[in-house]
């Protein structure tokens, strides 16, 4: 039986940080299930980086259908967790579901890859040993989050510690992908990392 990936997101999610992981996934022969607040089609954005702006701007992208509300997600049907980045973490984190979802893949040690913005949705947890001495990257606006978490925000821009996979942005993703998908337990492919590298 194929394993099965749950990509947790709603409105406002980052193009790349979705659908990139979204196409690996079933690229790779697993199932993508996208879950969100309510089973709807979603606005996905496009955030990019210009000269004389001290932040990122953004504009709408693709459209994203959703496939699961986050009240009817079983995390014990899923071998993996993904949170994409965007605007959309910071308020799914509010959603009385999300807690329970994000709570199982942690006690059960199953990988998880939180890019950008995603580690916003820890903060949801009410118990923060999860991320006690352990080392998260994220979006550097998010640094002061990983730390609330009592995590140490990472030098780098991708960072795997045990089975969470974390990276800074959009353009960390091929490494943020070959490092989920080895901890999902299927090595990229030689002829993948050659054409990423």
């Amino acid at each position: 039986m194929s394993k099965r990936v749950l990509i947790l997101t709603g409105d406002g999610a980052e193009v790349l940080e979705v659908y990139y992981p979204y196409f690996r996934v079933k690229e790779e022969g697993y199932e993508a299930v996208i879950a969100a607040p309510k089973k709807q089609t979603l606005n996905t954005v496009c955030h990019d980086f210009v000269e004389n702006w001290e932040t990122y701007t953004e504009k709408p992208a693709h459209r994203l259908p959703c496939d699961i509300a986050f009240a009817d997600v079983e995390p014990s049907d899923y071998d993996a967790l993904i949170i994409p980045g965007g605007r959309a973490p910071e308020y799914i984190r509010s959603d009385a579901d999300l807690p329970r979802i994000v709570k199982h893949f942690l006690d059960t040690d199953k990988p998880i890859g939180a890019i950008c913005h995603g580690a916003q949705v820890f903060l949801a947890l009410k118990d923060r040993t999860y991320f006690e001495g352990r080392t998260l990257s994220a979006y550097n606006a998010c640094r002061l989050e990983v730390e609330a978490l009592g995590a140490q925000y990472a030098d780098g821009t991708l960072h795997v510690d045990g089975n969470i996979v974390s990276g800074h942005a959009w353009p960390d993703l091929p490494g943020f992908m070959r490092e989920f998908l080895n901890l999902l337990g299927q090595p990229v492919r030689r002829r993948y990392e050659n054409a990423v590298s």
